[in-house]
């Protein structure tokens, strides 16, 4: 009988584990069901180019299931090699976008939403930025709205929702006729308006006050982009569901 049990309690053990675990890059049956769709499928880069360019950056690569970018010989410290890059078969305008990612010890990145391509111009001139930063050992960590979570240089997000260096974070960006949501590791960290008020405050406050894209005003549709800023950076679980 005791053999038995234990028998028992191994089956158990097992199918929870298995119920527990996560497969990566796939969508659950709900998920199909919810409308997302991914963006990355864990195994090469269909789906995504340089910006401004026509294949993918010689700094990027897959590495146990993720996207990874990091530094080129070339780069300066702390600066990428144009090696931006975007989803390009489609523009998206209202949706709801997850991603996991991590950073190497000192890192920086950046996602942009509504990203538009203009020769000679960089990604960051006319797309909001969800930022990606190591919080405690990066150079860039002396202003709040430049932490990781936070639309960068704007408004600020909670530093407590950020696991450090080294381990994996979920950012969801939710954007609904210019309500915009930045939701890490769960928690709801930063909530704004695109095309109002708030939002002309913000840029008039911001870096990109004098910002061409941004004095012209936020595309209402455009691509999803990661950024090349010359750290190592991991991307994966990338999905998107349309609103």
């Amino acid at each position: 009988m005791r053999t038995n049990w234990l028998i028992l309690i191994s089956i158990l053990l097992f199918t929870s584990c298995s119920a527990a675990k996560v497969n990566l890059n796939e969508l659950t049956k709900a998920e199909e069901k919810q409308g997302w769709t991914l963006l990355f499928n864990g195994k090469d880069f269909t789906g995504w180019r340089q910006y401004n360019g026509n294949s993918v950056p010689d700094n990027w690569t897959i590495e146990d299931g993720a996207m990874k970018v990091f530094k080129a010989e070339r780069a300066r410290p702390g600066q990428g090699v144009g090696g931006d890059m975007i989803f390009f078969p489609k523009k998206f305008k209202n949706f709801e976008l997850s991603i996991d990612w991590k950073t190497e010890k000192e890192g920086n990145s950046g996602i942009f939403y509504y990203v538009r391509e203009e020769k000679g111009k960089a990604i960051y001139n006319s797309a909001p930025e969800v930022q990606i930063l190591d919080n405690e050992y990066a150079s860039d960590n002396k202003i709040d709205s430049h932490l990781a979570g936070s639309l960068y240089d704007m408004l600020p997000a909670d530093p407590k929702t950020v696991n450090p260096y080294g381990e994996w974070n979920n950012i969801v960006i939710r954007v609904k006729d210019g309500k915009v949501t930045h939701t890490q590791n769960g928690v709801k960290v930063v909530e704004y308006t695109l095309w109002s008020d708030e939002w002309d405050e913000l840029v008039e406050n911001s870096k990109f006050k004098n910002f061409p894209g941004f004095q012209e005003g936020i595309s209402k549709e455009g691509y999803i982009g990661l950024q090349d800023h010359g750290y190592s950076i991991w991307f994966r679980n990338i999905k998107i569901r349309e609103l």
